[in-house]
């Protein structure tokens, strides 16, 4: 079964479902019962209508689950609805299913949360990680938003910004290599900043260009990870990274200050430097102050203090870096980094081993184990 055609149906299913009359609990259910079926029965005989497929088995999957709940009328009612099996509508609703999400009735965190799984396919852990919470307590989290919007009718759309932190989650983990997803994110902003005039929307969209038109840089042909500072430039999309820049002034010249914008304008100054050595770091810090300012995000401030590490020195990014909570997620990466750029070799060391242990996925461990190994080498030689 082709893992990417399914988690590109399966939003389109799910808006098929919730426009028929499922509520949206009950149509995640159904849908998640017809991908299993899928993964058991596509192997040996695959559908020629994989989405047509899918709605019907989902839509009975459904059927099965309200009869044990509701009347006999509304239970004939429905089975008169049920879609004959054949094609599919081409219409793509899976914007129109991410601002559904976004309902009223949830908080914007919980309303991310649920999206994220239910629409964007993500995992549980994943999404925890996103959130910096541990995976039980996210899993909380999405029971209750499912529990809330339970038999909710979709008639109140939800607002943008949370619609742009869903499609900015999504595509982190797509552009992280765990899902690919980053496409399917850029694809949908596009969708939206031309339905809607709005320079965060844009400065989204601005973002996600950048940053995906270095995507080919990033691994080496064995799939390591590539560092930034260590990236073949001639590789990075150019196309991409004009598009992104001409999207982002127009953005910042309506002076309405998003945080999006300002991580568009940091990923900008990156992709106009020529080396890495010419990067205006300076400038970085500066928006990096404007983003943990609009954010307070202490992620923000991990991130600048490896920028103001780049601008003042190493010591300068270190003592930053003291003023932040050392179980930040790549804190001790960080530490490590900084450690090596002011020459204490045998700290930088110790600090990545423990990094690596600490990583989030396989790519990043082994790209600091090879760090630890290669400093290992300069201090046993």
């Amino acid at each position: 079964m082709n893992e990417v055609l399914i988690r590109s149906l399966t939003p389109s299913v799910l808006g098929i479902l919730v426009r028929r009359g499922a509520d949206f609990a009950a149509a995640e259910d159904a849908v998640q019962d017809a991908l299993v079926e899928a993964v058991r029965v596509w192997p040996a005989d695959p559908p020629r209508d994989a989405k047509g497929w899918l709605v019907t088995v989902a839509w009975r999957r459904f059927l099965d689950a309200t009869r044990a709940d509701t009347a006999r009328r509304r239970r004939e009612d429905l089975v008169d609805e049920e879609p004959a099996p054949g094609p599919a509508p081409a219409a793509d609703d899976t914007l129109q299913l991410y601002f559904l999400c976004a309902h009223p009735s949830l908080t914007p965190s919980s309303a991310v949360a649920l999206t994220l799984r239910a629409v964007g396919g993500l995992t549980t852990r994943q999404i925890a990680q996103a959130y910096l919470v541990p995976e039980a307590t996210m899993a909380q989290r999405i029971s209750r938003a499912k529990r809330t919007v339970s038999g909710v009718r979709f008639d109140q759309p939800g607002d943008v910004a949370t619609v742009l932190r869903v499609l900015y989650l999504v595509f982190n983990e797509g552009y992280s290599g765990d899902v690919d997803l980053a496409a399917e994110a850029i694809r949908l902003t596009r969708q939206l900043a031309a339905a809607i005039d709005h320079p965060e929307v844009a400065g989204l969209l601005a973002l996600m260009l950048l940053h995906h038109a270095r995507r080919a840089a990033r691994t080496a042909p064995d799939g390591s990870l590539v560092p930034l500072a260590e990236q073949d430039r001639g590789r990075w999309d150019t196309r991409a990274v004009a598009e992104g820049v001409v999207i982002l002034q127009a953005a910042l010249a309506r002076d309405r200050l998003g945080e999006f914008q300002a991580q568009a304008a940091i990923a900008a100054l990156h992709a106009d430097a020529p080396t890495a050595g010419e990067t205006d770091w300076v400038q970085i810090v500066e928006w990096y102050d404007e983003l943990a300012a609009l954010t307070g995000n202490p992620v923000v401030r991990l991130n600048r203090a490896v920028a103001v590490g780049e601008a003042d020195g190493p010591r300068a990014g270190l003592a930053a870096l003291a003023a932040l909570d050392d179980s930040l997620p790549r804190h001790t990466a960080v530490a490590a980094y900084l450690h090596e750029r002011d020459g204490d070799l045998t700290t930088a060391t110790r600090l990545y081993v423990e990094a690596a242990r600490k990583a989030p996925n396989l790519a990043e461990r082994d790209h600091l184990t090879r760090q630890a190994a290669r400093l290992n080498a300069r201090l046993s030689g």
